[in-house]
């Protein structure tokens, strides 16, 4: 079957790239789809692929995302006005959600922040098919007048992409090293904000600091600030210590035993406490404590192999979903 994914962020590429490695593998083709976006392009191209650019991340104002959505859409129609795909697949793709919903495209998204409300209300009610993790409370997902399947897996996204994962890439910055990424300061869902880099060149005290900023990438004194693509699940394999706000790289650093500080900013933080409750080494703390808590952990490391092994990957979910609906056309 044809399948179509649209890979919004560098989370969403590189979760879309795992999901078309299972695919092609079973003979179905894969058509990825981007915009783009500081972590898409660069990643997709780290990876070995080649997606078809659509459009731009715009998060000057509502107007430009809007816009620039609509866009977006209007180009995706031209591209299978004439060739549609079987399935649609992303993680709370807008854009492609809308037009697979206008097209009788049978879609699948994949949901792990529950937080992003604007996301939710404009993609969920659309879905045939949510993969989420157990995590997140089935209740929390058809609050968004969920019409589609609920799927549950006993696992995280980040999964699909850790587990068997080896270095791609050897760094060296240094020991011993601390990984802070940027609060995401341009998603809707982000309604206060504090200063990262100020909690980073603090913690330059305890080691070397790799600050991975969002959107500008501007020399910071006492801080290394990577140039070019930057392979997060293999830098934070090597680091001995993660801070961020509970995103991806949090997930990443924790499934391969690396200690990932969560300060604590967004409420719903379903996924990274199921992981914690699990035995992966996520903290919790308020920005205050955050550097008494870094002074702990910093140079201890989980084996967590048992742990890792026991989760269950989603990129399976899906493709029995891509089965079943091929089995489905050949009836």
């Amino acid at each position: 079957m044809k399948i179509w994914y649209d890979a919004c962020t560098g989370k969403h590429m590189r979760y879309g790239v795992a999901i078309a490695k299972k695919l092609r593998a079973t003979g179905h083709k894969v058509i990825l789809t981007t915009r783009e976006h500081p972590d898409t392009v660069p990643l997709a191209n780290f990876l070995g692929e080649k997606p078809i650019i659509v459009g731009r991340y715009n998060p000057k104002s509502l107007l430009s995302r809007l816009k620039e959505g609509a866009r977006r859409q209007l180009v995706f129609c031209k591209i299978f006005e004439k060739d549609t795909p079987d399935v649609a697949i992303s993680h709370g793709s807008v854009d492609q959600i809308r037009v697979a919903f206008g097209l009788g495209i049978p879609t699948i998204t994949t949901v792990d922040t529950p937080y992003a409300e604007a996301v939710h209300r404009l993609t969920l009610p659309l879905a045939d098919y949510i993969i989420a993790s157990k995590a997140i409370p089935k209740e929390t997902l058809q609050a968004y007048n969920v019409n589609g399947k609920i799927i549950h897996f006993d696992g995280v996204d980040e999964v699909a992409w850790i587990k068997d994962f080896k270095p791609l890439v050897k760094y060296d910055f240094g020991s011993p090293l601390i990984v802070v990424r940027e609060i995401e300061e341009k998603a809707v869902y982000v309604k206060e904000r504090f200063s990262s880099t100020s909690l980073a060149k603090k913690l330059t005290k305890l080691g070397k600091v790799v600050y991975l900023p969002r959107y500008h990438r501007k020399t910071i004194k006492n801080l290394i600030i990577p140039k070019g693509c930057i392979d997060t699940a293999s830098l934070t394999a090597q680091a001995d210590l993660f801070i961020g706000v509970g995103g991806t790289i949090t997930r990443e650093a924790a499934l391969q035993g690396t200690p990932a500080i969560v300060v604590n900013f967004f409420q719903k933080q379903h996924v990274n406490d199921y992981l914690a409750e699990k035995g992966f080494p996520i903290f919790k703390a308020d920005l205050s404590e955050v550097f008494g808590l870094a002074e702990k952990l910093i140079g201890k490391k989980w084996d967590v192999s048992a742990l890792l092994s026991e989760l269950e990957n989603p990129v399976n979910a899906i493709y029995n979903i891509v089965e079943g609906l091929g089995q489905t056309r050949k009836a």
